[in-house]
């Protein structure tokens, strides 16, 4: 690898790949030569990766030659049909829209997290060998990093969260169809049903209808095993359950903790603020969907069950987070742990 690295976006046009490229101008790849790639529906449009425009390119049997790491941003359909280019051309790959999960030897990462949960199961370690890493789910990479605090202060008898999602978690088709049921709503129209079959604006949901596109009880299914999968046994389980909510950014959780004994708020707080979390005290307005566009940090307001007790062992924990900023950074954590394993001072 060059001094300079090659990195290639597939799904450059996507959400996650716009915010990705917005990420890696203020990253230690900052000064990287970019390569944009993506579908027939993206090729022209120009996009800016720091100080520089450059146009999303078609992506060919060659287009991997010499790249060094290959970030997949777009569908999984996209990332099925050219992973595989990346990985013989010797790229690293991590793949943010989940289709390598199962895939012989790719690894679900989330560094992070792993910082707060040492000692880390070594089979977990990515490798030379590793063919390929999926960032975790932001939600499970911000309750393995919140439980990961508690549980180092105080024993965690339960916990339980109720996950709030944003629609831009299923790109911009969702975000359109959410805007389109909206206004036709207000002007007494039918509405579309493309992505959902069922309606989301001005609605919350368990459930989307049966000719959906996405599939929420699979989102739900992720959280938990990405949670599993992160915790190795180092926490407490989790319960957890997925609302659908008529938004356009942001996660908001809802997160249930009862502890082995009583303690204050104020140690509660101290348990959890650190890097990566910002706790926001009563004195300021709580975290919203609005506070946390943006924000690289998960946004925490805490209470006490009753809050008239001085202490207790039960508390509820209020997180935000900016979904689309959240994953672009764990992704560049992940690029971070790859690219020390990688070859310095040769051209591939």
């Amino acid at each position: 690898m060059t001094d300079q690295p090659k990195i290639a976006i597939v799904g450059a046009g996507s959400l996650r790949g716009k915010e990705l490229n917005d990420a890696l101008a203020d990253s230690p790849f900052a000064e990287a030569d970019f390569l944009l790639m993506d579908d027939e529906a993206a090729l022209g449009n120009l996009e800016t990766v720091g100080d520089e425009v450059t146009f999303i390119q078609r992506i060919d049997p060659d287009s991997f030659k010499h790249v060094d790491f290959v970030f997949f941003a777009g569908d999984q359909e996209l990332t099925l049909k050219h992973w595989e280019s990346a990985s013989r051309a010797g790229a690293s790959i991590v793949d943010l829209s989940g289709a390598l999960e199962g895939k012989r030897g790719v690894l679900v990462r989330a560094p992070w997290a792993e910082d707060e949960l040492k000692p880390a199961p070594a089979q977990n370690a990515p490798g030379l060998e590793t063919p390929g890493i999926v960032p975790a789910h932001p939600v499970s990479v911000a309750l393995a990093i919140l439980l990961g605090r508690v549980v180092q202060s105080m024993p965690v008898r339960n916990a339980s969260a109720t996950v709030l999602e944003p629609a831009s978690e299923y790109g911009r088709a969702a975000m359109d169809e959410l805007h389109q049921q909206t206004v036709k709503l207000l002007s007494f129209q039918e509405l579309p049903r493309l992505v959902y079959d069922t309606q989301v604006a001005f609605n919350l949901t368990p459930s989307f209808g049966d000719a959906a596109g996405v599939s929420l009880a699979s989102s739900e299914s992720r959280i938990r095993r990405h949670f599993s999968l992160l915790s190795a046994g180092r926490l407490p389980e989790a319960a957890v359950q997925l609302l659908h909510t008529p938004v356009f950014h942001g996660y908001g959780i809802s997160l249930a903790i009862e502890i082995a004994s009583a303690t204050s708020l104020d140690q509660m707080e101290a348990a959890l603020a650190g890097e990566h979390v910002e706790i926001v005290t009563a004195e300021s307005d709580p975290p919203t969907n609005l506070t946390v566009a943006g924000q690289a940090n998960v946004l925490v307001r805490v209470r006490p069950n009753n809050t008239k007790e001085q202490e207790s062992t039960r508390f509820w924990i209020w997180a935000g987070l900016d979904n689309l900023r959240f994953t672009a950074l764990n992704a560049l954590a992940c690029a971070l742990e790859l690219k020390r394993l990688r070859p310095s001072g040769e051209v591939q």
